[in-house]
Formats: structure tokens, sequence, C-alpha cells
């Protein structure tokens, strides 16, 4: 679904130009499939995959040992895989809830945080990071207990 929807969304709301797309991992078939459309489109495109640094848990995102990978993840769709601890996604899930009213989960803030890492590396492009999970779930946690 998310190479019939959601690739041509970002290549037509971002006028043809991202440069960049970033995504949590979890069962891998956002990646898969926005990397899909993408790459047909723009082999250019550098599409990033986020993973929990060893310790740390993301709900929604996991660091697959290769036995258990999902079967539609394809490795070669994935430019670059990117380790986000779970201090920097809920710290980024806060801001993005304070300073954008995103109201986001903690794989979604990892990915946007994957994508500011990104923004420092670059002079120009345009990074585009997928919000996928919903901060609601999260009310009964401590996630936005500040």
């Amino acid at each position: 679904m998310h190479y019939r929807t959601t690739g041509p969304e970002i290549w037509r709301d971002t006028n043809h130009g991202v440069t960049h797309f970033v995504s949590a991992m979890g069962t891998t078939g956002t990646i898969m499939g926005v990397s899909r459309f993408l790459k047909e489109v723009s082999p250019e495109v550098q599409i990033v995959g986020c993973q929990p640094t060893d310790g740390s848990k993301i709900p929604g995102i996991r660091k697959w040992p290769e036995a258990y990978l999902p079967k539609i993840f394809e490795r070669q769709r994935v430019d670059r895989v990117m380790d986000i601890s779970e201090a920097e996604a809920r710290v980024m899930a806060n801001r993005l809830a304070k300073e954008e009213a995103i109201f986001c989960g903690m794989s979604s803030g990892g990915a946007v945080a994957a994508a500011v890492r990104i923004a420092k590396e670059l002079t120009s492009g345009v990074i585009v990071a997928i919000i996928c999970d919903r901060g609601d779930r999260y009310l009964s946690t401590d996630l936005f207990g500040q």
C-alpha cells in the first residue's frame, strides 16, 4: 500500500524534490513500499531506516536479528540504518508535541531525530520523515510526563 499511496504522495508533495526519506523500521512495510516507489522515480533518493540502540526500547521499532527479519524486508532498498536511543526518541517526541503541535509517539520521535541528524550533514536537500504513530497511545505512559 505504501508503494501505491505514501510514496507517490511524498513525490508529488515535494515537487519531485525529496532527497532523503527517513522511517522507523518496525514491520518494515512503510520503508519497503516507499523505498520501492521513490527508487523507481529517482534512484538518487536516500532511504534511511531507524532502529533502536542496544538496550533501548522504542515501541514500534526493532533491531531485527537476521533470522527474524520480516519476509518483506529487502536490505538493498535501505541505503543507511541509523541507531536511535530511547532518550533521543523521547526528547524528540516531546519537542514535536510542544514546539510543532505534532502529537506522536517515540518511533516518530526517533525518525525525526534521525532526520535532524541528517540535516546537520547536508548543505541542501529535502528530507521527509514519516510520523508513523499517534501520541494518544502513550498517555498512560511516562512519555509526556514532563
